[in-house]
């Protein structure tokens, strides 16, 4: 191989150019330059006393060269999966695994960066070098530089199986999820299905050589069966299939089961925690989060659902009373909710999904969106046709400030074979200061939205428009910081129960009349979305709001006391802990086959593990911050200001409590997320 990509320079990762066989090679060389110029700056520091310049800017460069040649292999294996990337990253994972453990236990490293705190240069440090120096140190402590030598050991050979082991779950759910699909010949099978999906479905069909359509497990595909067939019995078989993934259960029974996985996780991470001195797993995890135990954490959910629950129990009894005269249902299964939700919601606010989608065309929404932060925040965003893509579906975009480049993103929308389901934002280029210059920030946008089909353009239902915004709210922190160092810049070094704050702050922008009017165009008639629309849109808004609260504190619950409560739990364990939190918190139907854990990837192969209740602990923080507008004007540029300055600038240079307080002049309260919510007051 004369070259080699990922060891070059670049701006931009050269997509065009990147091989799987290029991975391993670039990392093992990466791997050996790293250890060679660590072992160089702990010798020095031992010499001499360290100072930013000669120490923590060197060991950041040492760093960040290795992210630039991993980032775009972890996004490819996301979006673009083939068996080959696939072995090459899975060949990857045990060696970053062992040389982070080896760095984070490197006691010369540790001890440069604990003379840097103690010694002359500290005086001298910004507050973001300051922060950057005591999270480091943090940061040895939780990976056991203290341990002894066999304990240390121990740590490492934990840390790269919980790598592998995060890897195959992933790689299972895709798997299970393109493992399934069901041919339809007869149209009548799929009465009440809406066009806009019919056509999707016929369009994976034809991909595939078949006649008449092609139902998959990916979201576009499976959702629309169980919101709008009519068919009960193809209800049941494809939610069926959808909620038994990865598991012993279902059609695919045994095939690419996590429930090994699940259990050696969960033992594993105890083993870790306990490791480290911690009691739980729960514990361990907080130390890096604004909560500060998991008691909090778990009152914190408690009161949530006691002031939710009862409204939720009033949604359910009015949706079975609904499916019962309305529908001909007597007993609401699982299968049946989405399906009569929508009838219901139709019948009470004359509004469904499919009736919004024609004002929502991609391309335009994507406008809106840049008009939007735009107006908020001064800046400006371009396309750039020249970079170098993945895909066809993948659009590049610059940022600029006055003129000024600050920052790019990948934008990458739709729904394919070979990639990852959900919707998240990565890191590309982090914002940091080099010794050739500023490097700026550039983000992955990926979402999983249907793709176009017949030459016209996809349309996105409200949801997924309120998605689009969330990510690239994740994108904004990301790519709007001023901090000059990695790791304080944009998402780094913030707590993790506060990085959903920006995220979930973008999403009121959809529900708003003077942000729908950025982004809402008819996709024949190019009229905006009509007031009486507009009017069931708001309307509809809380539309059954308790029970979807009710869900993601399940899920948060669930997450916590599965980290807190059980040592090494058995796969029945688990469904055991998940039952009772049911039983206590859910109001709608559950069937016994049920796995959801099983594809669980938020926290098994993502970073949420104990951490999962941090979207609603961020949906306060969120919710209140959006008050301060509601307040000033949702574009009142002073507020939009206040706003990027206090909270998307600052990264995680200083405290997230603090930084909040800094904007909103005084602590979270939970009562606006209760009334954005329409949660009725207990």
């Amino acid at each position: 191989m004369s070259r080699n990509p990922l060891l070059e320079s670049h701006e931009l990762p050269p997509f065009a150019d990147i091989r799987a066989e290029h991975v391993l090679p670039a990392v093992e060389q990466l791997l050996d330059e790293g250890r060679d110029a660590i072992e160089h700056l702990a010798q020095q520091a031992a010499q001499q006393p360290p100072t930013w310049d000669n120490f923590a800017a060197p060991m950041e460069a040492v760093n960040d060269r290795l992210s630039q040649a991993w980032s775009p292999v972890l996004h490819l294996n996301s979006t673009m999966n083939s068996q080959e990337l696939r072995d090459a990253y899975q060949g990857c994972l045990e060696k970053l695994s062992a040389y982070g453990t080896w760095v984070g236990q490197h006691e010369g490293l540790f001890k440069g960066w604990q003379a840097l705190k103690e010694g002359p240069a500290w005086h001298d440090l910004s507050t973001a070098q300051r922060r950057t120096v005591d999270n480091a140190l943090r940061d040895f402590r939780l990976a056991g530089v203290d341990l002894a030598a066999e304990q240390k050991a121990r740590y490492g050979d934990i840390q790269a199986r919980l790598s592998t082991l995060s890897n195959q779950f992933s790689n299972h759910v895709l798997d299970a999820t393109q493992a399934w699909h069901k041919d339809i010949t007869d149209p009548a099978l799929l009465a009440g299905v809406p066009e806009s999906a019919l056509e999707t479905l016929k369009a994976l069909a034809e991909a595939k050589g078949a006649e008449g359509y092609r139902i998959t497990l990916d979201f576009p595909s499976f959702f629309p069966i169980v919101s709008y067939a009519d068919n009960r019995e193809l209800r049941e078989e494809v939610y069926t299939a959808f909620v038994t993934r990865a598991s012993n259960q279902g059609p695919k029974a045994g095939q690419f089961d996590n429930a090994p996985i699940l259990e050696e996780t969960l033992a594993l991470r105890q083993e870790l925690a306990r490791l480290l001195g911690f009691d739980t797993y729960a514990d361990y995890s907080l130390v890096t989060k604004m909560a500060d135990s998991p008691a909090q954490v778990l009152d914190f959910l408690e009161d949530l659902a006691q002031r939710a629950k009862p409204q939720a129990q009033q949604e359910f009894a009015e949706l079975s009373a609904y499916a019962r005269d309305e529908l001909g249902l007597d007993t609401l299964q699982p299968w049946d909710v989405a399906y009569a939700s929508e009838k219901l919601r139709v019948a009470r606010h004359d509004l469904s999904q499919e009736q919004l989608r024609p004002y929502f065309p991609a391309p335009h929404v994507v406008n809106g969106l840049f008009q939007v932060i735009e107006r908020l925040y001064n800046v400006q965003v371009a396309e750039d046709t020249s970079v170098a893509s993945y895909h066809d579906d993948m659009r590049f975009f610059r940022i600029t400030e006055q003129g000024k480049p600050i920052a790019g993103f990948y934008l990458d929308l739709y729904a394919r074979e070979g990639k990852r389901g959900g919707a998240w934002m990565a890191d590309c280029r982090v914002r940091r200061q080099t010794e050739h210059g500023l490097q700026l920030p550039v983000a992955f946008l990926t979402c999983n939205f249907t793709a176009p089909v017949g030459g016209k353009p996809a349309l996105l239902t409200h949801d997924e428009v309120t998605t689009l915004f969330h990510e690239f709210g994740h994108g904004l922190h990301h790519m709007l910081t001023k901090q000059d160092i990695a790791d304080v810049s944009g998402i780094n070094g913030v707590a993790w129960d506060a990085v959903e704050l920006p995220s979930q702050f973008m999403e009121n922008y959809c529900w708003e009349k003077e942000g729908l009017a950025l982004l809402s165009r008819h996709v024949d008639t190019g009229e905006p979305l009509p007031d009486a629309l507009f009017e069931r849109l708001q309307a509809a808004k809380n539309f059954q709001s308790a029970m979807g609260m009710l869900r993601q504190i399940e899920f948060s619950l669930f997450d916590m006391r599965l980290h807190h409560e059980l040592e090494a739990p058995s796969a029945d364990d688990v469904q055991g802990l998940l039952d009772d939190v049911r039983r206590h918190t859910s109001v709608v139907p559950v069937v016994p086959f049920n796995r959801f854990q099983n594809s669980f990837s938020h926290i098994f192969a993502g970073g949420y593990a104990a951490g999962y209740y941090s979207y609603k602990w961020a949906e306060v923080l969120s919710a209140d911050a959006w008050s301060a507008f509601e307040e000033a004007g949702i574009f009142d540029p002073a507020t939009g200001q206040r706003f990027k300055e206090e909270i998307l600038e600052q990264g995680g240079a200083r405290d997230a409590a603090e930084l909040f307080v800094a904007f909103r002049g005084r602590e979270p309260s939970v009562a606006p997320l209760l009334r954005h919510s329409g949660i009725r007051a207990a």
